[in-house]
């Protein structure tokens, strides 16, 4: 199967897909899959959750999960037995040394029993190949029960380490073990979770209709382990962005120094998120996805500002090395590359210009050994700091940051907004006269052709019609040339005079995805929704009201084209 999208589709409980299984909760659940029982993925995923650990030998923000999947079929002893396999076998799979391999099962708690079948499934591969030594371990929840949130699928998994270092062959007691892993001496590297139970608001309430595998291996560990590299950093799928990156040489002070090392780590991974977040439609903003869009940017431009002679640059140069890298695998980056590589060099550059002055307010204000939640906020407002980043930038300098007064003012300021710009932007029509049902017409056409100009990253970010213009907001880094403007106008006359027939359907939510209707990014439907469809040409969630035919419209004039903000501009147009 193709990878899904990083957002989650049905899921508002997440901002991205962080497991390969998150996607396949609803077959998970009992829905029957097109493709059948047996199933094949690489999921792209981003965490976050462990983002202060990134620099280590092992974490990263975004990465590709291999997946293979039963829906109801094979279990636990197949399963296992084809994670040995695959491990270990030098004609099969990846011919890892069996005896640096060792094993986690689930010790049981009140939600499900001690995995005694995995324990003895495992016994019994280790005692067949003669593996030596004790290798299997019972760990609680926190460490071999799987679930992607409070809701779904879930139950207990069995986790496959690796030793890295190669000195640990003969076996280790529990103990030695747990050292071993704080350490990163051993790694996982795979994972099979038996997908029995199901969740509701935290609680197992049962069993499913249906016993699943779900097994899960990170690539970036598998490539580490098969490289013969303690860290997934040496490995060839950060080699050419380290290259590209130590171009831009380093300040002399810091050669050579583990904070140089941790630096050049972060920098490569957030600049790889970045490119994927922004492939599959995300802006940098203040909130949500864009927000954490935003972070890592930011994040990775502070570190190239101080650890690098150059810093202005550096991510769209390292953007194009990581689409270059993945185009084969993820054409969909390629086809992209100009938008990539626009929104994060717009990203860097704006916050470069006020990088010097925040990195002196906030030398200024740490000379008091406290940050308010006021200081936090104005170097979020006044220098576009993130929270997180002045946090960081804090503990390095031994200082707290008052998180709550920060929310508190963070809170004050959205609620001065919303009542400052109550009035002036309505999503939507002023009324449902007859020019304003026209404007909505347009604003159809109107996405459609951007989208055909500019490509599928172009989605409504708002829109306010009234009876004597339309004004579109829209996803797209860079100001539209004199060109894309005209060949936009071009198209919708276009369809205007060729009298398309406007018609709707009420039709099921998933019907609704499958024909391809764009949806307003961030909305939620419920289970049946109306979509408008202008002949062949859009097809739209939408409440209407539109006209019956494009050629009630008239002539369709651009009169302004400009940013709205970060990432997002505005149309502003005139039938005649």
């Amino acid at each position: 199967m193709p990878s899904a999208s990083l957002v989650p589709e049905n899921d508002p409980s997440v901002l991205f897909n962080t497991a390969g299984m998150q996607p396949l909760v609803p077959y998970l659940l009992g829905e029957k899959h097109p493709q059948g029982k047996r199933l094949a993925n690489v999921q792209k995923c981003v965490r976050t959750v462990d983002i202060d650990e990134i620099g280590d030998n092992t974490h990263a923000t975004f990465f590709e999960m291999l997946g293979n999947w039963s829906l109801g079929d094979y279990f636990k002893k197949e399963a296992i037995a084809w994670s040995y396999e695959f491990l270990t076998s030098k004609k099969e799979g990846l011919g890892l040394d069996p005896n640096r391999l060792y094993i986690t099962v689930f010790e049981g708690d009140g939600n499900a029993p001690r995995d005694e079948e995995a324990y003895e499934i495992w016994h019994t591969i280790f005692a067949d190949n003669n593996v030596p030594g004790e290798r299997i371990y019972f760990l609680g929840a926190q460490s071999n029960w799987w679930s992607a949130g409070d809701n779904g699928p879930c139950g207990p998994d069995t986790e496959m380490f690796y030793d890295v270092t190669g000195t640990l062959a003969s076996g280790m007691t529990k103990e030695e073990y747990l050292t071993a892993d704080e350490k990163q001496s051993v790694v996982e590297i795979w994972n099979d979770v038996f997908m029995e139970y199901e969740k509701k608001d935290g609680k197992v309430i049962g069993k499913l209709k249906s016993r699943n595998v779900d097994t899960g291996s990170g690539l970036e560990r598998v490539a580490m382990v098969v490289q013969g590299k303690d860290n997934i950093f040496d490995t060839d799928i950060f080699e050419t962005i380290f290259t590209q990156m130590d171009s831009f040489g380093y300040v002399k002070q810091y050669r050579d120094t583990f904070e140089l090392v941790r630096a050049r780590r972060i920098i490569a991974d957030h600049v790889r998120t970045a490119v994927f977040m922004v492939g599959d439609g995300i802006v940098p903003s203040n909130k949500d996805q864009g927000y954490i869009l935003r972070r890592l940017i930011r994040r990775g431009v502070r570190l190239a500002d101080t650890y690098f002679q150059k810093a202005t640059g550096l991510f769209p140069v390292l953007a194009l090395n990581v689409i270059d890298q993945y185009q084969s695998a993820y054409p969909e980056l390629k086809h992209k590359q100009a938008v990539i590589q626009g929104i994060i060099a717009d990203e860097e550059a704006k916050f470069i210009k006020a990088l010097d002055r925040g990195n002196k307010e906030i030398d200024q204000r740490l000379k008091t050994n406290f940050l308010t939640g006021k200081d936090a906020f104005d170097l979020f407002a006044t220098y576009g700091f993130p929270l997180e980043m002045t946090q960081e930038i804090a503990k390095e300098n031994g200082v707290d940051v008052d998180v709550i007064e920060f929310e508190k003012e963070f809170k004050q300021h959205q609620a001065l907004s919303r009542s400052g710009s109550a009035g002036k932007f309505k999503g939507g029509l002023a009324d449902h006269g007859e020019m304003s049902v026209k404007y909505h017409t347009a604003t159809h056409l109107l996405q459609q052709a951007l989208r055909q100009i500019l490509g599928d990253h172009v989605t409504q970010k708002g829109s306010n019609i009234t009876a004597e213009r339309l004004r579109f907001d829209f996803s797209h880094p860079s100001k539209m040339s004199e060109e894309e403007i005209k060949q936009a106008e071009n198209i919708v006359n276009q369809k205007i005079q060729e009298a398309l027939p406007v018609s709707y359907q009420d039709i099921p939510l998933e019907e609704a995805k499958k024909l391809g209707a764009i949806s307003l990014f961030g909305e939620k439907y419920g289970d049946t929704v109306r979509v408008y469809k202008v002949g062949e040409f859009s097809l739209e969630f939408c409440g209407g009201p539109h006209v019956t035919n494009t050629s009630e419209l008239g002539t369709f004039k651009i009169i302004k084209e400009e940013a709205s903000s970060a990432g997002v501009r505005r149309i502003k147009a005139v039938l005649k």
